[in-house]
């Protein structure tokens, strides 16, 4: 008897759903961080203090890359970057084809490294493993006027590890780049302030010193 062919449908699902049994290892242990509250520091805390989304990821050529994407449909005040990129990169071709197939076009975009990426105050850092979050905190210091939190605790369903689709197969970039598009609308939600249209509505309304209609 061949003993993989019992778990062929299993291994067929991880590889849908997280990617790797790497990525399905790590969903589970951030999902019991965050039921334990360890991952409570990196909840938005300030809502009313963010200026810009600022999406953080390895290499910035996937899902970084593909949530400012789909921020900047959504008239976003946004920008992305990597931990460990090279800037000037480009995305590989099984993102783009990812990104077509959910409606984008990321064939302009180039990675940016962290080290050459302007903070600025206000900066919501949206990253998407804790172990990215964590470093990312580290390397911005004490800074009080930056956040850092996890994107995915936008999905519909919380989802602090959102595994990087590098590499893998079609089926998990589709899956990685619906629960990003999905995190990132949760915010656009959340964050009104963020949408250009509605700043500029808020602004203008308090220089009349009246209420947006």
């Amino acid at each position: 008897m061949n003993w993989r062919r019992p778990l062929a449908p299993l291994a067929a699902s991880i590889d849908r759903r997280h990617g790797t049994w790497r990525g399905l290892v790590r969903a589970w242990l951030a999902r019991i961080e965050l039921a334990s509250g360890r991952l409570s520091g990196f909840r938005l805390r300030h809502p009313h203090k963010v200026r810009r989304a600022v999406f953080i990821c390895l290499g910035n050529i996937c899902r970084s890359a593909f949530a400012e994407q789909v921020a900047a449909r959504l008239d976003m005040t946004v920008a992305s970057a990597g931990l460990s990129t090279h800037t000037g990169a480009a995305s590989p071709d099984s993102a783009l084809r990812a990104a077509r197939r959910h409606g984008y076009d990321m064939s302009a975009h180039r990675a940016t490294d962290l080290t050459d990426f302007e903070v600025q105050p206000g900066d919501l850092f949206l990253v998407m493993e804790v172990r990215q979050a964590r470093e990312l905190r580290r390397r911005l210091g004490p800074r009080t006027d930056v956040e850092v939190v996890l994107l995915g605790l936008w999905c519909t369903g919380p989802m602090p590890h959102l595994h990087d689709p590098f590499t893998l197969s079609d089926a998990y970039f589709d899956q990685c780049f619906a629960r990003v598009r999905q995190a990132v609308r949760g915010l656009q939600r959340a964050l009104p302030q963020l949408t250009r249209r509605e700043a500029a509505d808020v602004a203008a309304a308090s220089g009349r010193g009246g209420r947006v209609a």
